[in-house]
């Protein structure tokens, strides 16, 4: 996306909200020196436009049970199969990501299990059934770094 749709007041209410969702729009036009409808409008305007794409709570996984997390590099048994592979991958919860990717793998995707008698489960009962040769799977045992995009600069 072209960065030129951003002036300045949009680069300084994306820092506040990116770093925290939850601050009041009043506070952000406060300290934008705005008012609090403008603001509104402009964070309308960045989610219409699709810069903003929504805001949620980010759960932990393992404190809500899911302490495996991991990585698996997809192979297809028919390459041409990916639209219907991804609608079989939107119904198993486990999974939380899924790329398209280059290299080695016809897809990427990142999944959560309780553990790893739930990960051989969900390999084996979810994941093989839907039309794959084989998989790769690496086992994450910590995140080390998890944030957002830093946002461009005005020109």
């Amino acid at each position: 996306m072209n960065q030129n749709i951003l002036d300045s007041l949009d680069q300084k209410i994306l820092h506040m909200i990116a770093n925290d969702a939850r601050k009041p729009f009043l506070e952000v036009a406060r300290q934008c020196n705005v008012s609090g409808a403008a603001i509104h409008q402009r964070i309308q305007r960045l989610m219409k436009i699709g810069v903003i794409k929504g805001s949620q709570f980010i759960l932990d996984p393992a404190k809500i049970g899911y302490g495996t997390c991991a990585y698996m590099g997809l192979f297809l048994k028919d390459p041409s199969d990916f639209d219907r592979v991804v609608e079989q991958l939107r119904c198993i919860p486990e999974v939380v990501e899924c790329h398209y990717t280059t290299g080695n793998y016809d897809m990427f995707i990142k999944l959560y299990a309780r553990d790893n008698a739930h990960m051989l489960e969900v390999i084996h009962d979810k994941l093989q059934p839907i039309g794959l040769q084989r998989t790769e799977t690496i086992i994450s045992f910590r995140e080390a770094l998890n944030r957002q995009m830093p946002i461009p600069d005005v020109d």
